[in-house]
């Protein structure tokens, strides 16, 4: 099998030193080149064209976020590992977003970081466990996000009527609920079944389930 072939970016000569010392403990692995700043390990990496690239998130002339972004772009065969001093969630976050595929502390053993290597250069992606719980919320709040959207077109009131078909209650309870008349919850029956393209109030109950309307508008 092939070494694999890797770029060492990162300003501190000592720390480049000793990530270059670790990697090529490794007789799987070999350095094919060094950069001091985010411009030269784009250079680098468009140059041997490495199968991986691991890279200092902070660095001088151009930032490892936008090194990455340029090499994941300019050269997608390329995979950038990124290496960081502190678990930041935004630095994390843009990261993924410019195309990293692996995201490190550098508090990292040796064992750690060639088990990183190798498992980016594989084709899967690596994140410091100490990070893994950020993606997790990340997630779930995008998730969130993805459920308010759908009923972006419903005001505050029609979220409440709608969470209270999802209960099953008729437009009489509704407006006993709500201090509303019944004419007036049947007139934003109707506009909810409007905005949301659907037919009837079962239809409703169950897209307001299924789409979790109660996690939206919080319990009452």
């Amino acid at each position: 099998m092939s070494q694999i072939r890797i770029v060492v970016a990162d300003d501190h000569e000592v720390v480049r030193m000793g990530i270059k010392a670790m990697i090529q403990q490794n007789p799987s692995m070999v350095v094919v080149a060094e950069a001091d700043n985010g411009e030269e390990a784009v250079k680098q990496a468009l140059k041997h064209r490495p199968d991986i690239v691991v890279m200092d998130v902070r660095m001088p002339q151009l930032g490892g976020i936008d090194a990455c972004k340029q090499i994941t772009e300019r050269a997608p065969e390329v995979r950038v590992v990124m290496l960081t001093t502190f678990a930041e969630d935004d630095l994390l976050f843009a990261a993924i977003r410019a195309g990293a595929a692996g995201y490190v502390l550098k508090r990292i053993g040796n064992d750690d970081l060639v088990r990183t290597i190798e498992q980016v250069a594989r084709g899967e992606s690596a994140i410091d466990p100490a990070m893994v719980s950020s993606v997790f919320r990340e997630v779930a709040l995008a998730e969130k996000q993805k459920e308010a959207s759908v009923f972006s077109d419903l005001s505050p009131q029609e979220l409440r009527v709608l969470a209270s078909i999802a209960d099953g209650m008729t437009n009489r309870e509704i407006a006993s609920k709500l201090f509303l008349g019944e004419g007036t919850v049947r007139n934003y029956v109707s506009s909810i079944l409007g905005k949301l393209n659907l037919s009837n109030r079962a239809e409703a109950a169950a897209f307001a389930v299924q789409h979790h309307v109660k996690d939206i508008i919080g319990s009452e």
